[in-house]
């Protein structure tokens, strides 16, 4: 019997995956716990219509996404921080990727999250640093940021 997946089965196959499995099976385990439905052209159809409706809300997603790119890398958007330091410009402490994130939030009213800053090891030395920004899985930013000396 030819069956539409509502859920992940595992090893049988995913959500939205259309497959043949024994009748008993889908009849008695799939269809009776609403794991899978029978594949008719009514169900086919609809989870094409789904599938085209998540493809487009992804496309979406994806251009929100670049759209946030632009603004981050763009050459006015440079992430202001202050920090003490001594004299041979080495910080008091670091700046972390929290700080970032916040400091995004407070002065350009971007919410980041603090997971999605590539910070391999928090900032120690004033000056500006480049940090690649993952903002969608398809899109990575350049946020730059400048650490200056707290007076």
């Amino acid at each position: 019997m030819k069956v539409i997946f509502l859920e992940d089965v595992k090893g049988k196959g995913k959500k939205g995956e259309t497959k043949n499995v024994a009748d008993g099976y889908a009849q008695n385990y799939l269809i009776k716990n609403g794991l899978a439905k029978e594949a008719n052209s009514s169900t086919l159809s609809e989870l094409a219509g789904q599938k085209k409706a998540e493809d487009k809300h992804n496309a979406e997603i994806l251009a929100e996404a670049n759209q946030l790119k632009g603004l981050l890398e763009d050459d006015k958007h440079v992430i202001e921080m202050k920090a003490k330091a001594g004299e041979d410009s080495r910080l008091f402490g670091s700046i972390t990727s929290k700080q970032i994130a916040d400091a995004v939030k407070k002065q350009y009213d971007i919410k980041l999250d603090k997971r999605k800053i590539d910070l391999t090891t928090p900032i120690r030395n004033l000056g500006v640093t480049k940090i690649d920004v993952k903002i969608h899985p398809e899109v990575v930013a350049t946020l730059t940021v400048n650490v200056s000396q707290e007076a």
